[in-house]
């Protein structure tokens, strides 16, 4: 299920780096503010509360790798 369906108001992306391809889903305005899951989960963890926080900060949502 798209995370769109999760997180609205969320943009989903896929960042290139040298070694990795890093998706993430970022929302919001404000300070930035970097959620981190633990394993095994994906940025979804976050999708109760990272609307709430996207109301006062630009939350960014990386799926860490591994």
């Amino acid at each position: 299920m798209p995370s769109e369906n999760f997180l609205p108001g969320f943009e989903t992306r896929d960042i290139e780096t040298s070694g990795a391809r890093i998706h993430l889903a970022t929302g919001g305005s404000g300070p930035p503010l970097l959620l981190l899951h633990g394993h095994p989960q994906t940025h979804l963890t976050w999708h109760k509360i990272a609307p709430r926080l996207a109301e006062r900060f630009t939350v960014v949502a990386p799926d860490l790798r591994g």
